[in-house]
């Protein structure tokens, strides 16, 4: 989504009467989420829930166990994806997520950790529900595209038109 404070809509009246202009203002996630603040909200969020879940345990024996540096990847790598400053591209270049997490196994169960802290992070730190769960649908599209390990649907579609061609 993008963001145009100015961005004006005609709005063709039916009478035959001159157009009647009204401003449209497109927010971005980033926005809605409240900014960097917001997103700061969320992943601090997250990691408290990785690390008290009962769920979120194998999910965090993967990580260091000083987890201040990949907080800072996370939080630049969803403001950017939310719509925000672009700083995850300019500091670490295209995400290329999966690429970065094949040396991790990432299987559904890892996936259903992964979802559930998120899912309790976005509970707590986002109050706008069609927020929440539009930020939660795509994030389990990106938590499923992330699966590594036999059975990912998205493996054998691609397998199946190397087949093909």
């Amino acid at each position: 989504m993008s963001y145009n404070a100015n961005e004006v809509q005609e709005d063709h009246r039916q009478d035959g009467n001159s157009p009647v202009k009204k401003n449209t203002v497109e927010t971005t996630q980033f926005q809605r989420i409240g900014g960097a603040a917001g997103v700061d909200r969320l992943v601090e969020a997250f990691y408290l829930r990785m690390d008290s879940l009962p769920a979120g345990k194998a999910i965090r024996a993967l990580h260091a166990d000083d987890l201040s540096s990949t907080k800072e990847v996370l939080k630049r790598y969803l403001s950017e994806w939310m719509g925000g400053p672009p700083l995850y591209s300019q500091e670490r270049g295209h995400p290329r997520l999966r690429q970065r997490h094949l040396r991790f196994k990432i299987g559904e169960a890892e996936r259903d950790a992964w979802l559930s802290c998120m899912r309790a992070a976005l509970d707590e730190a986002v109050d706008e529900v069609t927020l929440r769960d539009g930020l939660y649908g795509s994030f389990v599209k990106l938590a499923d595209w992330m699966r590594n390990q036999p059975g990912n649907p998205h493996d054998g579609r691609a397998a199946g038109a190397d087949a093909r061609t």
